[in-house]
């Protein structure tokens, strides 16, 4: 619950900074998302927030999470099937997808973060980030299949 209240103070200084207020549903999302382990979409953060917040609409959840990510307050995780997941997570880490169940991980890889690009990658511009999506079938997944993979 502390980790909560200081990401929500820091969120509450980020937005002003940006010059963005700070109402109780912008706050209500971004809290469900640092609560959030499992990289929801749009429509899953509406339907868990209309329990507290009635007359939220799904639009405002899309254009609210739109707005924090241009200004950095979250991140969009982009899927095989191009369906945006989202999360508050800033710490350096990696994704695990599973093409059955949708279900994303997250995963470390310090040794992998050290690495030098390619020259033929470092020299296509300005890379501001590393990031590696692994697809796959998840444990439950296997589990489930009469047959293993």
């Amino acid at each position: 619950m502390e980790a909560l209240q200081e990401k929500s103070v820091d969120f509450e200084a980020i937005c002003r900074k940006a010059g963005l207020k700070v109402t109780r549903q912008r706050l209500e999302i971004y809290q469900e998302l640092v609560r959030s382990t499992d990289h929801p979409t749009a429509e899953a953060l509406h339907r868990r927030l209309r329990r507290n917040l009635p007359n939220l609409s799904l639009d405002t959840v899309y254009r609210t999470l739109a707005t924090f990510a241009h200004h950095g307050l979250i991140s969009r995780v982009e899927t095989a099937e191009s369906l945006s997941r989202f999360e508050a997570t800033f710490a350096r880490h990696h994704h695990l997808i599973c093409r059955r169940c949708g279900k994303i991980s997250d995963f470390s890889w310090p040794h992998l973060d050290d690495v030098s690009l390619p020259p033929d990658v470092s020299d296509w511009g300005n890379i501001d980030s590393k990031n590696i999506v692994i697809y796959g079938i998840c444990g439950q997944c296997l589990n489930e299949l009469p047959e293993k993979i």
